[in-house]
């Protein structure tokens, strides 16, 4: 080893989804929204003068934070906005986790928690989900540095009620408690509703799913004013120029039109709702998703085969090949037209391997 290698930090990144790039292919692997934002992002996108590119954008992302406060109830103060819900959630550990006790995360979770832990030398410990992919409450009434999941979970879609939540927060008023609110859009209930009654809360929410702006990096989270002071003060010491000019436009322009957004949402759990019968015709088990994806297992088909055999007929799903979870596919909800070349697809596979989904 050359003397300057010993002061490299050397990690385990995060592994994102594949971005594959094919005329006719099938994209159900990264949890993107597949349609189009509101028609006002693209109105507020083309208003833009192409002069004031030349310019730093607001620091503190005043348009955006407080559209998003019109739009929860909240005030400016209540709320912080990053570079999608990853740099949020990052500035959170960075932030939060400052403690010697063990945050703590289920076992299968967002895979970027424990790649933030080990980042920022954050002690960590991983309670694993029942047998059912459940979150067991219980699991979280012990002494630790702080608690963070994602509601629904991911990347198994499972959405915890909102009384063990609250159950939870019970058990850790004096640490922070994070509720990745990523795809609650799709069917949970958010813990916003929290946020007056339990000023150690944090919950985190993003425009790249439900709101289709996964290109533009857009996320936010939601708490006490005091909570929201302490992210700011790492984000200026960190970054003080997060969101570009084109992002905080395209947000506040996203959240303008309410009635577009739920008639979206909408659609994509009408398919999800088709997809769970359609999958289970072939043999495919699961939890009852409340996401924009469903996690599914086969009892004869593996995984890591379907996965590589539907890749080859340019349909993208998500494989994980992780303890406990490596005979899972997600695969994300996409058009009904999208959706119908994966159920044709699986009548042929079905038909290959002799049409046994006993």
């Amino acid at each position: 080893m050359k003397a300057w290698e010993a002061n490299i930090r050397h990690v385990t990144p995060y592994t994102p989804g594949e971005q594959p790039d094919r005329p006719d292919m099938v994209k159900l692997n990264t949890n993107e929204n597949p349609y189009p934002p509101a028609k006002e992002v693209r109105e507020a996108l083309h208003k833009m003068e192409t002069e004031a590119l030349r310019l730093y954008p607001d620091p503190a992302a005043s348009q955006l934070t407080n559209e998003l406060a019109r739009f929860y109830g909240l005030t400016p103060e209540q709320v912080f906005v990053g570079v999608g819900s990853d740099d949020v959630l990052a500035m959170c550990f960075l932030t939060f986790f400052n403690s010697k006790k063990p945050v703590l995360f289920p076992d299968i979770t967002y895979s970027f928690y424990h790649v933030w832990a080990e980042l920022f030398g954050v002690p960590y410990e991983r309670p694993a989900l029942d047998g059912r992919l459940h979150l067991r409450k219980e699991d979280y009434y012990r002494e630790n540095g702080g608690v963070i999941f994602p509601n629904p979970n991911a990347p198994t879609g499972v959405a915890e009620p909102l009384s063990d939540i609250e159950d939870i927060l019970e058990h850790n008023t004096d640490v922070i408690v994070i509720v990745d609110e990523a795809y609650v859009d799709f069917g949970a209930r958010s813990a916003i509703s929290l946020l007056e009654t339990y000023e150690n809360l944090l919950v985190v929410q993003t425009f790249s799913k439900s709101r289709s702006l996964a290109g533009l990096r857009i996320g936010y989270a939601l708490g006490n004013p005091a909570l929201i002071r302490a992210l700011n003060d790492v984000k200026y010491s960190f970054n003080s120029y997060t969101l570009n000019r084109p992002a905080l436009e395209a947000g506040t322009a996203a959240l303008q039109n309410e009635a577009y957004w739920r008639k979206t949402l909408a659609k994509i759990v009408a398919t999800r709702e088709r997809a769970k019968k359609r999958l289970a015709g072939f043999g495919f088990t699961f939890e009852d998703s409340q996401a924009n994806f469903l996690f599914v297992t086969h009892p004869v088909w593996k995984a890591e085969p379907l996965f590589l055999a539907l890749r080859k007929s340019d349909i993208y799903v998500r494989y994980f090949k992780q303890p406990r979870i490596d005979n899972y596919l997600r695969i994300t909800i996409g058009t009904e037209k999208e959706m119908e070349r994966l159920y044709t697809f699986l009548e042929k596979y079905q038909e290959e391997t002799g049409g046994d989904v006993s």
